[in-house]
């Protein structure tokens, strides 16, 4: 199993994030911390951790200041930003840190398992050791540079397809159309189509609830719950 750490502010956002990676064969999450001294600690504390989930954004430092503490103490556990951080001065700064792969939010579940998958390719050739010819350094490097997730369908937003995303996830129980419009502020028929994209690719699962009278009413629910 690959190990992995998830850092991120937001306690929410790191429960989400961690939910995802254990959702792809092969990962395991060892623990979550959220902020900078905290991910350190679980560094020094959880020996054999292989990967960091990495947000830039933590209260007392930055991600690429982790980095650099993480490198001074000897730690070579592999990198993987996952931030809001756009700008291209942050990303040239990640790359010249080491950090393998860099993942804007918000993203979808698809997004982040492209890149853990083409992560864990890429130990797989490393691990076979040996002498590299260039066939197996172009793929190397080709797993370091994994397509992004796929596109939504025409006339879909990534930003409103990931607060229905997360606003079913986090739900105790199956939502409606209108429970999740109020949730996200989004209309509820905008709310219904992004609901129905979850369900056709497999995310959610519908499920319908019966009144005293009338059609019954189209709720959702994550399909990990399902």
């Amino acid at each position: 199993m690959i190990e992995v750490l998830v850092v991120d502010d937001d306690t929410r956002v790191a429960r989400v994030n961690a939910a995802y990676v254990e959702k792809v064969p092969g990962f395991h999450v060892a623990g979550e911390a959220h902020s900078a001294a905290e991910a350190l600690h679980r560094l020094e504390t959880l020996p054999h951790l292989d990967l960091v989930l990495l947000d830039h954004y933590l209260p007392d430092e930055t991600g690429l200041e982790v980095v650099q503490e993480m490198r001074r103490r000897g730690h070579q556990a592999d990198v993987i930003m996952v931030t809001a951080a756009r700008d291209v001065g942050t990303v040239q700064a990640a790359m010249r840190q080491g950090a393998l792969q860099y993942l804007v939010k918000p993203f979808a579940f698809a997004g982040l398992r492209t890149k853990l998958e083409a992560y864990a390719d890429l130990r797989r050739t490393l691990d076979g050791g040996g002498e590299a010819e260039q066939a197996d350094v172009d793929r190397i490097f080709g797993a370091l540079s994994a397509p992004s997730e796929p596109g939504l369908p025409k006339g879909h937003s990534p930003t409103t397809a990931e607060l229905v995303r997360q606003s079913l996830m986090n739900a105790e129980g199956p939502l409606s159309a209108q429970e999740i419009a109020d949730r996200t502020g989004v209309s509820r028929q905008t709310a219904q189509r992004y609901l129905k994209l979850l369900e056709r690719t497999g995310r959610a699962r519908l499920t319908l609830k019966y009144g005293d009278a009338g059609r019954p009413e189209h709720r959702y629910v994550w399909a990990t719950r399902a």
